[in-house]
């Protein structure tokens, strides 16, 4: 793989990542851009503990451009875009509608030396806030404008994945940042706002309430049984296997017992590490085909007789150990559909918006079955 960074016209960071070591990557962005100016801000929810990003500036973001005008797909004469070059392999850079950015504040929470900001605890308990510092990028899987991750080859996806796993060292290297968390929107049933294929990567100055509670889960486990959650989690998964969907020699892809969604499928590498960095070359080569095969039945499950496949919207999710108190996380990837039956989406109402408790309206077990229904013959 070939990395080459270069900036944008605002002077954004842009990274090229190429399978082609001889590939040359010299374009200038034309664009009169200004520089960004984000800022953002996190509140403590007081009730919960909870931080809560507040991000005003991003109403104003590109929101369901035509194809001709995508953003994410290369520049050429006459139409300039986010990505300079004429083509392209998977490129990331830093996003122009931030959540976070460095540029927001000279401090992280959590950082080791911080001083106490206007409306910090010290001061305002009920009313703690800090200046919304962090990274949010844009990943491009490919310079396609019509296709999805799951048309990737398995070479293509597996370059991927090196971005994805460069991204989060360099990201978890930043003073503050708590947690690296890389992820894909598809479908506009998602809120997806740019149709070209593409995911994110946000790096938080906190640990996500998600996390934390699967840390606190994972601490009480190991307080009570002296093994470690995720481990207990994959074997039991092994030993009944009615809601395995696909087992490997290195990865395992199964639909948890208290799945959320109804059809929500958990990937896990059969050793437990904390992040990607720490995959190891066997468990690198696995995992693309592994992926695509899920993607492509995540397209299949839907399809009627006579109509085309897919596309399913989803929502594909990293979880990685944070910088601190991630000792028990394991990796693993969490990819769920909003759609429940055909035509019909899982919308969160009241007892799950409300009160954060969901109701599945498809049984772990008969998802966990048409997925394995739907896989791919020949």
């Amino acid at each position: 793989m070939k990395k080459t960074t270069t900036k944008l016209a605002d002077g954004r960071e842009l990274i090229y990542y190429d399978a082609d070591e001889s590939a040359v990557r010299d374009a200038v962005d034309a664009r009169p851009l200004e520089a960004p100016g984000a800022l953002s801000e996190i509140r403590r929810d007081a009730a919960t503990g909870d931080w809560v990003t507040i991000a005003a500036h991003r109403q104003g973001r590109i929101y369901h451009p035509p194809a001709d005008e995508c953003p994410l797909c290369p520049s050429r004469e006459g139409r300039l875009s986010e990505i300079p070059g004429a083509d392209y392999d998977v490129v990331v850079f830093e996003n122009r509608f931030p959540s976070l950015s460095a540029d927001t504040a000279a401090h992280l929470v959590g950082g080791a030396d911080q001083e106490q900001s206007p409306g910090s605890a010290e001061d305002e308990p009920l009313h703690e806030s800090e200046p919304g510092v962090g990274r949010c990028e844009v990943v491009c899987f490919t310079a396609e404008h019509a296709v999805s991750f799951a048309d990737l080859t398995e070479a293509k996806a597996a370059l991927v994945l090196e971005a994805w796993t460069d991204r989060t060292a360099c990201l978890a290297a930043l003073p503050g940042v708590q947690q690296v968390f890389c992820f894909e929107n598809r479908g506009a049933e998602i809120g997806v706002t740019l149709a070209h294929p593409h995911g994110q990567i946000y790096a938080f100055p906190f640990a996500t309430p998600r996390t934390l509670k699967m840390i606190a889960a994972a601490d009480l486990h190991r307080e009570r049984t002296g093994r470690n959650l995720f481990e207990d989690l994959l074997a039991a998964q092994l030993a009944e296997p009615e809601r395995v969907v696909l087992a490997g020699e290195h990865w395992t892809a199964f639909v948890p017992f208290a799945a959320r969604w109804p059809y929500e499928v958990h990937l896990y590498p059969n050793r437990r590490v904390a992040d990607l960095t720490e995959l190891s070359p066997a468990e690198r080569a696995e995992f693309p085909g592994v992926y695509l095969e899920l993607l492509r039945r995540f397209d299949r499950l839907f399809a009627e007789p006579g109509q085309p496949v897919g596309p399913t919207p989803y929502i594909a999710a990293w979880h990685q150990a944070p910088a601190h108190r991630g000792e028990e996380l394991a990796l693993h990837l969490e990819l769920f559909t909003i759609r429940r039956t055909v035509g019909k989406l899982k919308f969160l109402a009241g007892v799950e918006s409300g009160m954060d408790a969901f109701v599945n309206d498809v049984s772990p077990e008969a998802a966990a079955h048409r997925l394995r229904e739907v896989a791919s013959h020949g």
